[in-house]
């Protein structure tokens, strides 16, 4: 055993030495090339341990790949323009000098490529290496432009390498969440998130109708991870952090508008939206969709066709899609007048055991929060909630009852399901339509809350005291179910288990002192006599 771990120990130091000796024999090469021009076919060496099948190796030649090209591109000796081919380079009347730009230009643009293809590699360090390589190439672009910038087209970004990147991080094969995380620190800089923004929504519109609209989850995933990535400033005045710095007319640049940035950040989510996406995707999007989404689009209601979409889905689903559409309803005035409809018929057993129910009772106390609502759509919420309330679990009456407390307090007229006048011996039938889909329909103002009385007599002394409420007169505070709305079985049962099993037992309230004198006495009389 013990040659054997000589060997694992001295293999481990060789491959340290060799790593160590390859990338100070890479820094070397790196310094000659710059030194004298005489030296620079030793660019291919660099080139091809960025081949290598080691990974230490590829991480070292991207670092010396990214110190070499970043100060030709300063130099300014790279060629600038249509580069022509290679043969034609040598063979054309071209000089000396020309001749070294367009050779480096080759070498530059071939370690581009490379690079790129490393954005697909199966370790992630060697991926993040070629991402910040790539990132600085895109800087030194940006300052030292490759292409001839007329007088018309002043502004230098390198659109197209910034394309290439968004290509490889939305692969259709490859979750790429990790490497995307970490391209998030380049989108903080406003002309990057610009022309990531662009670059998003001309990938998604080409991949997307190749695959003719079909869902491609892999694919969908990285698309949504690098928008969610995307955050527009509020204020123009915000837009400070630039990687080019445009030396002429800065500010009539597109990436220097936040107009400009909420237009493409708008069209970016609309081109992605129009597809189909996967069921789980949809609730993604829905719970940043009023937060992140909505304020920073320059037109809001054009999202109306992906909310109505989504609500078709069904679910949890739904109830996210009607939360975005009360947003647009309430801040932007749109006109929906199905929205209480929908909101009414997603009233079903299932809401008291979906992941979402908080959220839903929560949206839900949100959207019947008006004092404005016609009565006879709050008698129906409230009916159906109570008819709802006879199969609900202990967790789920403790939101309802509250719930159906807070529409009555908040709209007297709903009293009449209360204080309903009848005759005690004549047996009464239910008016109210349990399967009618519309709440004006459904003949809610002519039944009463006969539910709540039933629960009365529930199982858990919990549910039974509140049903109790009905009975005595409401007060006007509303009840906050925000403190109900996340408890669990587990935790009512905690409840109930730790209440103090040890009770005082209750006394005469005066002591008694002389219980026994009267015996006492007559016992002494007694032995006395005797």
């Amino acid at each position: 055993m013990a040659p054997a771990k000589k060997r694992n120990v001295s293999s481990a130091k060789t491959s340290q030495q060799s790593v160590k000796t390859a990338k100070i024999d890479l820094n070397s090469k790196v310094e000659r090339i710059l030194e004298s021009r005489k030296h620079a076919n030793d660019v291919f060496d660099i080139l091809e341990v960025l081949q290598s099948e080691k990974d230490k190796d590829v991480i070292s030649a991207a670092d010396a790949c990214g110190k070499l090209f970043c100060t030709l591109l300063e130099r300014k000796e790279l060629f600038i323009g249509k580069l022509p081919g290679e043969e034609e380079a040598l063979g054309g009347g071209y000089s000396a000098e020309e001749k070294y730009r367009m050779f480096m230009r080759h070498r530059y643009n071939s370690c581009v490529e490379m690079l790129l293809e490393h954005l697909t590699h199966e370790l992630h360090g060697v991926k993040e290496s070629a991402l910040c390589c790539l990132m600085k190439f895109a800087a030194g672009e940006g300052q030292h432009p490759l292409e001839d910038l007329d007088w018309s087209e002043h502004y230098s970004f390198p659109r197209e390498l910034i394309l290439a990147v968004v290509e490889r991080l939305l692969s259709k094969t490859t979750d790429n969440s990790l490497l995307i995380s970490r391209f998030q620190e380049f989108l903080e800089m406003e002309d990057v998130r610009y022309y990531v923004m662009s670059s998003v929504r001309e990938n998604v519109g080409k991949v997307m109708d190749k695959s003719k609209g079909a869902v491609m989850p892999v694919y969908q995933t990285n698309v949504f991870t690098l928008m969610s990535n995307i955050s527009v400033p509020s204020q123009e005045s915000e837009l400070t952090n630039f990687m080019v710095k445009q030396e002429a007319k800065h500010e009539d640049w597109k990436a220097a508008k936040l107009n400009e940035h909420k237009r493409v950040f708008e069209r970016m989510w609309l081109g992605f939206l129009k597809y189909k996406l996967p069921s789980n995707m949809y609730k993604k999007v829905l719970v940043i969709l009023h937060d992140s989404i909505l304020p920073h689009m320059s037109k809001p209601t054009l999202m109306i066709d992906f909310l109505t979409a989504a609500y078709e889905v069904g679910g949890a689903i739904s109830l996210l899609a009607l939360n975005g559409l009360f947003v647009l309803i309430h801040q932007h005035n749109l006109d929906y007048p199905d929205f209480y409809k929908k909101l009414y018929n997603l009233l079903e057993p299932s809401i008291f055991h979906v992941k979402y129910r908080a959220r839903f009772f929560h949206l839900a106390n949100l959207f019947l929060s008006s004092s404005h609502l016609p009565v006879y759509l709050v008698a129906a919420f409230a009916k159906r909630l109570a008819r709802l309330a006879l199969t609900a679990p202990s967790t789920g009456l403790l939101i309802v009852l509250p719930f159906i407390y807070n529409l009555i307090r908040r709209h007297p007229s709903c009293r009449v399901l209360v204080h309903k006048p009848s005759t005690e011996d004549e047996p009464l039938e239910d008016p109210y339509l349990m399967d009618e889909e519309d709440p004006a329909q459904c003949r809610a103002l002519e039944s009463s809350l006969w539910e709540i009385k039933t629960l009365q007599k529930h199982h858990h002394p919990d549910v039974a005291k509140a049903a109790m409420l009905i009975n005595t007169p409401l007060p006007e505070k509303e009840d906050d179910i925000s403190e109900v709305l996340e408890i669990t079985t587990y935790e009512l049962m905690e409840r109930d288990l730790k209440q103090s099993q040890i009770k005082n037992i209750p006394l005469e309230f005066e002591t008694a002192t002389q219980l026994l004198k009267g015996v006492g006495d007559v016992l002494g009389q007694h032995f006395c006599l005797d």
